[in-house]
């Protein structure tokens, strides 16, 4: 069996795994944002997948509604579109839990370089489009590197713009290392490296 096709069937069933063990504790989550703002409990994010495609990447809202048309798309920690229970869920990462639906329907993985806006996209250079031809995942060596970004942006009077000048270089550089390196024991690798990043959170 090929790479490809074995850690689509890891995914597929880790997904599957996830969201089953998991459902009480969305539901609790689920609870808590409909109790703290009035809006859709799920935000639904334009993001370009494998080969370019375009997908819509789930999460939980963590923003006020209409956060889209108050700002940009890279998020300090201190936006104040930010709600009081996204500030908890984003700490912990809990608001990327429904990413296990994008991974259970083939648009993601669990290892993979994070999926960009389009007009991050459009700014790729020929050699940066090269991590459109991996299917973009929960996680990867720039999201271990960058797990603290929304403090690197804290004070920022242009996000977006600070976000490509100070952490989109590396997380392209990175993102490019590991499809160069990528196999299921790479793919391990980067998962316990994560959980222990979110376990030393706590």
């Amino acid at each position: 069996m090929t790479y490809p096709s074995a850690k689509r069937i890891i995914d597929f069933t880790l997904a599957l795994g996830g969201l089953t063990i998991l459902s009480p504790m969305l539901i609790v989550v689920a609870l808590f944002i409909k109790l703290d703002t009035a809006g859709p409990v799920l935000y639904q994010g334009n993001r370009v997948g494998l080969h370019g495609k375009p997908f819509k990447m789930m999460k939980f809202r963590t923003m006020v509604v209409g956060a889209d048309k108050l700002g940009g798309s890279s998020t300090p920690n201190d936006d104040p579109r930010i709600t009081r229970v996204g500030k908890f869920l984003r700490r912990y990462k809990l608001d990327e839990l429904p990413q296990l639906l994008n991974v259970l329907r083939g648009e993601m993985s669990f290892v993979g370089p994070r999926p960009q806006v389009q007009w991050a996209v459009d700014l790729y250079t020929e050699e940066e489009r090269r991590v459109l031809t991996v299917r973009p995942g929960l996680t990867d060596y720039a999201s271990l590197k960058f797990a603290d970004e929304g403090e690197i942006l804290k004070g920022s009077t242009n996000p977006d713009k600070d976000y490509m000048e100070k952490i989109h270089p590396e997380k392209m550089r990175l993102g490019l290392e590991y499809i160069e390196k990528q196999s299921l024991w790479t793919d391990l690798h980067i998962i316990l490296q994560t959980i222990r990043t979110l376990i030393a959170e706590l």
